[in-house]
Parts: structure tokens; C-alpha cells; sequence
């Protein structure tokens, strides 16, 4: 049994009680001839999962409805049948918003259910994609709320996500995700639930896609993967009522991200040749560069040797049209350098330890944000270490180790890790101090 946080979060809006909706339906129970005898205990059950008997979920849609001044269907409570098509209103885009916004609400009470779901696969986990590279296109997203969106709302909106980006930069996205949640419920859905035109409904959806997705790879630094690919997901969507190809495409090389991380190889590889495809000349050099560099690595494990290199070449000839100044806010990760950090791992994968060498230490000569560099350092001294070159991996994982402190993330924990089990693993001298170094790193609990 899944929790039913729609009906959570709708309880939560309407700003009524576990007993104060057992009365009320037990009331419109009456009035149909019904003798119901509800306790708080029973909507208890129901946020569990259980699904009420007969007429029951009619009844709370109707109390809902009365107290809440709108439609609330059956979908809306998360009680539509499973099997059965939805009613119109819960394929619609006010339905995901609802739905949307529920996983939010759970997300900062951090609702065990939500955080420790695994990520889906096959499928599911390729549906998103499809829906979004194919037709129907959201033909008006104009919406009637209570509260007008305005331009400053959206700058506003704009504004956190360049905030809550480099927060995530600087401190990791275990610290920045609380942060970035409590905004999302706070000001967004607000916004989204608000009244707007096409026009501005557009720029919404798209400032809060940006949002979301960052809210994703917060997620996804936490080894939150099933939460993380949810907000990915929920992005794509954003992205599509926004009509903007380019934000998609930004959001399925993230799904090729976390693809990797999970050994998905062949999906990596679909998902960006479905964002570079559907995407077309809506696709930046910097994005292209990147979902190549992601392709050579999945191709690199897979053992594809030539079409790893064939994609490395374009990769390369992508960044060489990188124009500062061109590119939208989302792009401003792919900075100098992180193609070759990208293309000296595919290289590695294949054995090819003196080109990912080259690669590598390219990457650590070019300025990168903190949380960036710390990957490149890893990578070099993996390499170095593989090359033979003990005291240089030595000497570049103390650098490492002293870039990642203040930085909260799951993912650079995995990198430390690993450098320090390739440094003792090789028994060579000098590797016992960067070892105690990391030791002293890993010690502090996130």
C-alpha cells in the first residue's frame, strides 16, 4: 500500500482535521440514507493507502469541494480507480500541479516514504521522455487563482534558482534541498495555483522547471534517486507546458546523469539522443557538448570503443561553439574544462590512461566552482594513481580532500571515497596522510 499524500496535501489545504472529515462525511452520509460511523482513525487508514469503501470517496470529494469552493474529483484525493481512464481534470496540467505540489509538501516533512523510494525503471522511467519529445503540446496554460502572478513574481522566481544553485555549488545539495523545498511550497505553489494568462503561464512554468530541476539534483546529491528522477520528471513536464525544447533538453541530460550513476547504460544513451533529437537547433553547444560527453562515457562502458571516440569527437567540436553570454542559466555548469573531465573518464573506462591523463589534468588547469573541482581532482589523481605516479595522486587527493570540506553531498562522499580506496589499495608511501586526511572528511555526519 502507497501513502496518498494528494489526499494529505488536499486535507492540509482545506485546513480540516482527520475527526473534522470523519464527521463531515458521516453528515453527507445522512444526507444519502447512509448510517456511517467514521473516526479520526479511519482517515488515518485512508493516508495510508487504504481506499474507503462505497460511496465514501464521492463523499469526501463533496465535503472537499463545499469547503474548498472548486471542483475535487477522485483523482484529485488520489482515489481514482486504478485501471479506469482519468476524469479529464487529473490529466490536465492544474492535475499534475496538484500532484506536483503534494510530493513537495511531503518532501519538507520528509515523509520516510517519499525520501526512501527507489527510482523506477523501464517504463516508467522512460514515459516521462516519451511524453515530452511527443504530441499533444499544451495548447493554453493560462489558469483563474485567487492571487495574479506578476513579472516580479517571476523574476523572483528566477532570482532563487541562481541562489539556490550556487548554495548548492558551495555547500552540497544536502544542505541547500531543505532549503530549496520549503521555497518551492512556500512562493511556487502559491504561484502555480495563482491567475495568469498563456503568456505569462509560459514564463511560470519555466521559472519553476528550472527550480524543480535544481531541487532534483539536490535530491539526487542526497542518494535520494527515486525523489531525485520524481522532480526530474515533474521538470520535463514544466518544461513542456513552458514550450521552451531547450529547458526539456537540459532536464533529460540530468535523467542521463543519474542514468549513469545507476549503471543504466543503454538508457543514458537513449535519453540523450531523444534530447538532442527532439531538442534540434533548440540545443545549445554547451548542452550538445555535454549529453556527447555523457554518450562517450555510457558507450565507453559499455565497451563501445569507436562510437565512445566518435562521440568524444563531437563533444569536442560542440565546445569549440561554446559563446559566453549565449547560453541560458540552466547551461552555466558546462564551464571550461568539464568536457575534458567528462571525456578523460570515458577514456579511462577504455585503458586509455595516457589521453585520460592529458584530459584530466586539462580539466584541473581550468577555474571551476568548488564542488566541480573537487571532481576533477578526483579524477586526476585516479588516474595518476593508475598511470603508476603515486606521490602526484597522493599530492592531488590532499588537494581534493581540503576543497570538499564544508560541502555536504553524498556524491563527493563517494568520490573521497573511492580516491582513498585506490590510494590504500596501491600501498604506496606518502598515501597514510591523504588517507587521514579523507578519514577526518568522511567522519563528520551529513
Amino acid at each position: 500500500m502507497q501513502p496518498n499524500t494528494l489526499l494529505d496535501a488536499i486535507l492540509d489545504e482545506a485546513g480540516i482535521s482527520h475527526a473534522g472529515l470523519a464527521a463531515h462525511v458521516n453528515q453527507a452520509g445522512r444526507a444519502r440514507g447512509l448510517a456511517l460511523r467514521y473516526e479520526h482513525t479511519a482517515v488515518a487508514r485512508w493516508l495510508k493507502g487504504q481506499r474507503p469503501r462505497g460511496q465514501v470517496p464521492d463523499l469526501i470529494c463533496e465535503v472537499l469541494a463545499v469547503r474548498l469552493h472548486r471542483p475535487v474529483t477522485l483523482d484529485d484525493i488520489g482515489l481514482g480507480v486504478p485501471g479506469e481512464p482519468s476524469a479529464p481534470h487529473g490529466t490536465s496540467l492544474s492535475g499534475f500541479v496538484e500532484r506536483a505540489t503534494a510530493l513537495w509538501r511531503s518532501d519538507e516533512q520528509q515523509r520516510p516514504h517519499i525520501l526512501g523510494a527507489p527510482a523506477v525503471t523501464g517504463t516508467p522511467a522512460v514515459m516521462p521522455v516519451w511524453e515530452w519529445e511527443n504530441p499533444p503540446e499544451d495548447v493554453d496554460v493560462s489558469r483563474g487563482g485567487r492571487h495574479r502572478v506578476t513579472p516580479a513574481d517571476l523574476e523572483m522566481l528566477r532570482a532563487a534558482r541562481t541562489h539556490y544553485e550556487q548554495m548548492y555549488r558551495k555547500a552540497g545539495g544536502i544542505a541547500t534541498r531543505t532549503r530549496i523545498v520549503g521555497f518551492l511550497n512556500a512562493e511556487a505553489a502559491p504561484l502555480l495555483r495563482g491567475s495568469y494568462t498563456d503568456a505569462t503561464g509560459r514564463q511560470l512554468h519555466r521559472a519553476t522547471g528550472g527550480l524543480v530541476a535544481i531541487a532534483g539534483i539536490c535530491a539526487y546529491d542526497s542518494d535520494a534517486h527515486g525523489l531525485a528522477q520524481r522532480y526530474f520528471h515533474q521538470a520535463l513536464r514544466l518544461a513542456k507546458a513552458s514550450g521552451d525544447r531547450g529547458l526539456g533538453a537540459y532536464v533529460i541530460a540530468l535523467l542521463v546523469n543519474q542514468s549513469l550513476f545507476m549503471r543504466e547504460y543503454r538508457q543514458a544513451v537513449a535519453f540523450a539522443e531523444a534530447a538532442l533529437r527532439a531538442a534540434g537547433k533548440h540545443i545549445t553547444p554547451a548542452l550538445a557538448c555535454d549529453l556527447y560527453a555523457m554518450q562517450a562515457k555510457a558507450y565507453a562502458h559499455l565497451g563501445d570503443g569507436t562510437t565512445a571516440l566518435s562521440c568524444i569527437r563531437r563533444a569536442e567540436q560542440a565546445a569549440e561553439r561554446i559563446r559566453r553570454g549565449y547560453e541560458p542559466d540552466e547551461t552555466g555548469y558546462v564551464q571550461p574544462g568539464l568536457v575534458n573531465v567528462q571525456v578523460a573518464e570515458a577514456l579511462l573506462s577504455l585503458g586509455e590512461l595516457v589521453a585520460a591523463g592529458e584530459h584530466a589534468a586539462a580539466a584541473v588547469d581550468n577555474p571551476a566552482h568548488d564542488r566541480g573541482r573537487v571532481h576533477r581532482l578526483a579524477m586526476l589523481s585516479t588516474i595518476e594513481l593508475r598511470r603508476g605516479n603515486a606521490d602526484n595522486a597522493v599530492a592531488i587527493a590532499v588537494q581534493m580532500a581540503e576543497q570538499a570540506r564544508g560541502m555536504e553531498s553524498q556524491r563527493l562522499r563517494d568520490r573521497l571515497r573511492a580516491v582513498r580506496e585506490h590510494l590504500v589499495r596501491s600501498g604506496c608511501a606518502g598515501t597514510a596522510e591523504a588517507a587521514e586526511l579523507i578519514d577526518g572528511a568522511l567522519r563528520v555526519p551529513l
